[in-house]
């Protein structure tokens, strides 16, 4: 995870996940192991930086790089760049023809979260990590690129959508996680303060062995929350609806 103490993202999967396959997140820091999930029945996560950044130490050398270096085979980056017709560059360039680690992540990130994938390789990702097919076309690629980066973003709660809330909360009290239920897509956080309009899916979406929308809060009972707590919450319902929506989108498209 040093890795991750500088300008990085991170896919986090384990190699097994025997409950069902939704054991896949993002991370952009250093996190606890099994922030997906316990190990055991459910997997705990291994976390695969993006990009590696090399040793420093006071003995450096004029032929050691600074530079950091895309955590990927080259073997493979080149299959994808022939069959693509592509060319592959170690940061991301707007120059046209081009694709970068980056992109290869966001094409990573929407399959592993394809509904249908996850059906069919169900019996496999039990037992092993997750194995993405080569992108079968140019078009297909990059549309699977759009649809995991806007999952990324989301996730990385660094998308502008998650600042378009759809729920409220807007009844005075001490804001201190009592007892907490859902009920009639009101999400109650104690006897008499609830969020509003929090669509079901959200309440129930499973990331990994947890549900975000009920950790979060289990994770802070007998707490108060404070205005940017409420915040953060209302962009965990956010980023949860738009996950479901972005899936089924993932799910129009044939990439095998």
């Amino acid at each position: 995870m040093k890795h991750l103490l500088k300008d990085n993202v991170a896919l986090n999967t384990p190699k097994q996940a025997i409950k069902g396959f939704n054991h896949v997140f993002i991370g952009n820091s250093t996190c606890d192991k099994n922030y997906i999930a316990s190990a055991g029945q459910y997997g705990a996560g291994n976390v695969f930086p993006l990009y590696l950044y090399p040793e420093t130490s006071s003995q450096q050398t004029i032929e050691q790089t600074t530079a950091r270096k895309p955590n990927l085979k080259q073997e493979i980056v080149n299959q994808i760049a022939d069959k693509l017709g592509l060319t592959f560059t170690n940061e991301k360039e707007t120059t046209v023809g081009t694709f970068s680690p980056i992109d290869i992540l966001d094409y990573i990130y929407a399959v592993l979260h394809s509904p249908t994938y996850r059906e069919k390789y169900k019996e496999f990702l039990k037992i092993d990590f997750p194995r993405v097919p080569y992108p079968k076309d140019k078009n297909t690629f990059w549309e699977l690129v759009k649809l995991g980066g806007e999952i990324r973003q989301i996730h990385l709660l660094e998308s502008p959508v998650v600042e378009n809330f759809i729920t409220q909360y807007s009844i005075d009290g001490d804001n201190i996680v009592g007892k907490i239920k859902y009920q009639d897509g009101k999400v109650y956080i104690n006897e008499s303060q609830y969020f509003a309009n929090v669509p079901e899916v959200s309440w129930n979406f499973y990331i990994g062995g947890y549900q975000p929308a009920q950790k979060w809060l289990k994770d802070r009972k007998g707490r108060k929350l404070e205005f940017d707590d409420i915040l953060h919450y209302q962009k965990i319902i956010v980023a949860l609806s738009e996950t479901d929506r972005l899936m089924k989108e993932i799910d129009k498209i044939e990439f095998e």
